[in-house]
């Protein structure tokens, strides 16, 4: 990074952004609470369908994922279990290993907070191509 004082179009990228995300977030919990998920169920259901692991992913890999204790993460699935969200099985090659699966309630809630998150995103795009717009000029002035 350059080190050029910053301008007020800079702050004001910076700001708009930091602004975006946190409408964002605020509208993805909203979203997950309209279908019955709390904000960290949401997030937890998200990272186990997205997970590109030659297997499906394990508890501790959902504790990573979410920036949590192993213990709490053992919480969280329990009450997705519990919710008829996720299904825990033993891995076959080491059976000690955990592995998470959505049930079928868990991809329709999740589909369905994911394409109105998909929708808000592209309504903030604008947003982000400025800050990428800003990112760069910063980058080549140094």
């Amino acid at each position: 990074m350059s080190d050029a004082p910053l301008g007020d179009l800079d702050y004001q990228a910076v700001g708009a952004f930091r602004l975006a995300l946190r409408r964002f977030a605020a509208f993805s919990e909203s979203s997950a609470r309209e279908v019955g998920l709390t904000a960290q169920q949401h997030q937890a259901l998200l990272a186990i369908r997205a997970h590109t692991g030659p297997e499906p992913m394990t508890i501790s890999e959902l504790a990573q994922s979410l920036l949590i204790k192993n213990h709490s993460t053992v919480e969280l699935v329990g009450r997705l279990v519990d919710g008829d969200l996720v299904a825990r099985t033993p891995s076959e090659g080491d059976r000690r290993r955990i592995l998470l699966r959505l049930t079928p309630k868990a991809e329709e809630l999740l589909e369905a907070v994911t394409r109105r998150n998909i929708a808000e995103l592209t309504s903030t795009a604008p947003i982000f191509r400025d800050l990428l717009k800003t990112l760069k000029r910063i980058g080549e002035a140094g």
